[in-house]
């Protein structure tokens, strides 16, 4: 399984979760640049959330949430700006939502970071 792969499990199982517990998937992988992705939109009641999804086999080498990185965030919040201004909201947050798979499933959902 090459990384886009492994990518696109993460955020499928990010992607049920969330519907499971309550959200509506609106969007995925929305691209502004090669450095700016948006992994998941989502509605919770009336606010608009984008979730960052990282997804690591252990976490011998770090969490997935430790793979947050300022720089990382920076891309994120641009690419929300970008998104914002072809679809104006006021409600919004970012989520992060981390999957570690071994030794078994952890899934860590932060919100409004």
């Amino acid at each position: 399984m090459n990384n886009r792969q492994f990518g696109d499990l993460g955020e499928e199982m990010a992607c049920k979760y969330l519907q499971d517990n309550g959200y509506k998937i609106l969007d995925r992988n929305i691209h502004y640049s090669r450095f700016c992705e948006l992994d998941i939109i989502a509605k919770q009641k009336n606010t608009l959330v984008f979730v960052e999804v990282k997804t690591r086999k252990t976490d011998n080498f770090g969490t997935p949430l430790e793979a947050i990185t300022p720089k990382k965030y920076e891309n994120i919040k641009k690419g929300i700006l970008n998104y914002l201004s072809e679809h104006p909201c006021k409600n919004y947050r970012i989520d992060v939502i981390g999957i570690t798979l071994t030794p078994e499933l952890k899934i860590e959902h932060l919100q409004n970071i």
